[in-house]
């Protein structure tokens, strides 16, 4: 597994996120009348940077709480599920969310980090979950809803992967837990699942095709969870619809979106994979083309993102889209952080006092 991949995961992530926030939810006709007929072609810039969202945000703290959680278990010898790690991570990623409020001591370093401190929440209703004292489970979820607001954290999940860490079925399992938190809709957080295994088969196996990651996440999310939810089954069914569509010709780009709708976690997921297979590797077309249509535009350009800047690495993003991306160094930081894991063991003389600082001690 490549560093230069984890990085462009994350940055990647970032990038389609930001570019689509702008015209996140608004109608393709909307968004001809402000961009003209071809649509956005580019970021939207806000005093010459390009602002990220909760999307982007949610997977920087799920990595954070991970590595909280594997850092804890490594240098303490005890630790709680991984999932629980992310709950905390999620619960004080709503902190900066607002400016009251908050505690003194805080566990993820993220929260000292002023670019991940703006209030861009892509779905308002998750702060009204996380401010309750028990998140939702598969089991005992908290609500119905199946919006992609948290998607994203499948992402962070997925590409925790390690051999001798953590089994592709518990990662499957983490990424629907991750989600399920705060969506509870089987359809959102099997969702998670699909795309933390995406995530990484793609980090695993980067010489495969994107279409047979794609089948073979499919197979395995139906074998481990089909047998309980239906729903599996019918996020199936649209993540073949959308390959489909990219294997076909006749229809337009933004026709196929529109035929996708991108509005629910699966659909934004079934959005990205289309806009992943009918770029033909070319980061930029698949850009323009995941955020130009009526649904989630900034949750179909983080997921497509993510895929593709995990299949071909930090090099294959253009420059233009780095230049102006606030927190691509902190992403970059996050990313190594990932990539090489907790170096420290419990009675082990071997000391990082930088990981320390952000994984023990809260960036204090």
């Amino acid at each position: 597994m490549r560093r230069s991949a984890y990085r462009g995961c994350l940055l990647g992530l970032a990038v389609g996120d930001a570019m689509g926030y702008t015209v996140d939810s608004r109608s393709w006709r909307e968004i001809q009348e402000d961009y003209g007929p071809n649509g956005l072609l580019g970021y939207d810039l806000v005093n010459g940077y390009a602002d990220v969202t909760s999307y982007t945000q949610l997977a920087a703290f799920t990595c954070n709480g991970l590595l909280l959680g594997l850092t804890r278990g490594q240098v303490q010898g005890k630790m709680a599920p991984f999932y629980k790690y992310i709950a905390l991570s999620h619960k004080e990623w709503s902190l900066s969310q607002r400016s009251w409020n908050r505690p003194e001591n805080t566990h993820c370093w993220l929260l000292q980090q002023n670019e991940f401190l703006r209030r861009h929440c892509m779905d308002t209703r998750m702060l009204d979950t996380l401010d309750r004292d028990d998140f939702g489970t598969l089991e005992e979820p908290r609500n119905a809803f199946n919006q992609p607001g948290s998607l994203t954290s499948a992402v962070a999940v997925g590409m925790f992967f390690h051999r001798h860490r953590i089994r592709l079925t518990e990662i499957n399992r983490l990424g629907a837990e991750a989600v399920a938190l705060t969506h509870g809709s089987p359809t959102a957080f099997l969702s998670g699942a699909m795309l933390a295994h995406i995530i990484t088969c793609v980090l695993r196996k980067p010489d495969a095709p994107l279409k047979a990651v794609f089948v073979h996440a499919m197979k395995d999310i139906r074998e481990e969870f089909g047998h309980q939810y239906s729903q599996a089954y019918e996020i199936c069914n649209q993540m073949r619809n959308a390959m489909t569509y990219a294997s076909g010709k006749g229809l337009k780009p933004v026709e196929v979106m529109e035929k996708l709708k991108c509005v629910s976690s699966s659909e934004v997921l079934a959005g990205a994979v289309y806009a992943c297979l009918a770029c033909d590797g070319d980061f930029d077309r698949a850009m323009i083309l995941s955020v130009n249509h009526s649904g989630r535009s900034a949750a179909v350009g983080a997921v497509a993102g993510a895929i593709l800047g995990a299949k071909y690495g930090e090099k294959a993003l253009p420059e233009f889209y780095m230049e102006c991306l606030e927190p691509s160094e902190l992403l970059r930081e996050l990313a190594d952080d990932l990539y090489h894991g907790c170096t420290m063991e419990k009675g082990n003389k071997l000391y990082d006092l930088d990981w320390d600082r952000k994984y023990l001690h809260g960036g204090r």
